[in-house]
């Protein structure tokens, strides 16, 4: 398994990972309804606006297929004194969970906030996602958690921190 710095050729892999792994990951969470409405063309467009903006990174098999993507910068909503860097997003195809590929999509984003010399992060994960587990194992400690609307639905998501992203075993 390769790690690398996505490139506008991958907006394709990306959004089919993106939709995929939501229909997965999200089933008996957010509706039926909407994640069966979900596009890989919407999610193309968003990708290719977000990578205009932000460092995005990729897990591609030897074959050359995008099985799982992360991103993440400064921390976007200003609320958490004390953690200036973000891990925007993580998803993986399930068919590739549970073998190590979510590190290994963590550490380069924790590399490019230490490059802006962020020293600290935060996630926000819906309270009912399996993936809590993975960013607590990783050192994760609660923050807060917020109310968010999904598909008209009231959902609650958890803000994770880590005070010392240098700390994290990788």
């Amino acid at each position: 398994m390769k790690i690398r710095k996505a490139v506008f050729a991958d907006v394709k892999g990306i959004a089919k990972v993106h939709v995929d792994s939501w229909r997965t990951t999200y089933r008996d969470i957010i509706s039926d309804e909407f994640l069966n409405k979900l596009s890989y063309e919407s999610r193309e467009k968003l990708w290719v606006s977000n990578m205009s903006n932000m460092n995005v990174f990729v897990a591609e098999t030897d074959e050359g297929d995008i099985v799982g993507f992360s991103t993440g910068g400064k921390e976007r909503s200003g609320n958490y004194t004390g953690t200036d860097g973000e891990l925007y997003a993580i998803y993986i195809l399930k068919e590739y969970q549970g073998q190590g590929l979510g590190k290994l999509l963590v550490k380069p984003v924790i590399v490019e906030l230490l490059s802006l010399n962020i020293n600290s992060m935060l996630v926000l994960v819906l309270e009912k996602n399996n993936s809590c587990h993975f960013y607590e194992a990783l050192g994760g400690k609660r923050l807060d958690v917020i109310e968010v609307e999904i598909a008209g639905d009231k959902l609650n998501e958890i803000v994770y921190g880590w005070t010392d992203i240098r700390a994290i075993q990788l």
